[in-house]
């Protein structure tokens, strides 16, 4: 049976997950900041451990960390706060590829 560390962080991928799958339907952006905490909690569940599931999903955490930093960025870097074509285009590149590593991840632990 896991461990309770493994268990919150499956949780946390599958919040991750539906909150993309929210995104991708309604194009809201304001759900990234679910997503931002999301993101947090992962990361301080798989920095905070050292069960072997962890560790070799790490690459793919890895992915979601940088992308997720870089939509942070962009909406950080916007005037007036609205999204221009060029930024959904790179916001859209960077969830694309934090989906991605999710299904990866997913797969890792048996869940797709």
């Amino acid at each position: 049976m896991p461990n309770e560390q493994i268990i919150k962080f499956v949780d946390s991928l599958v919040s991750l997950c539906k909150q993309m799958g929210l995104i991708f339907k309604t194009g809201n952006i304001a759900l990234l900041s679910d997503m931002n905490r999301t993101v947090k909690e992962m990361h301080a569940i798989q920095h905070g451990g050292e069960e072997t599931e962890l560790i070799a999903v790490d690459e793919d955490c890895e992915v979601i960390y940088r992308n997720f930093d870089m939509i942070v960025g962009i909406l950080k870097s916007l005037e007036n706060g609205e999204v221009d074509p060029a930024a959904q285009l790179a916001i859209n590149k960077f969830l694309h590829n934090v989906n991605t590593a999710a299904l990866n991840i997913a797969n890792t632990f048996g869940l797709v």
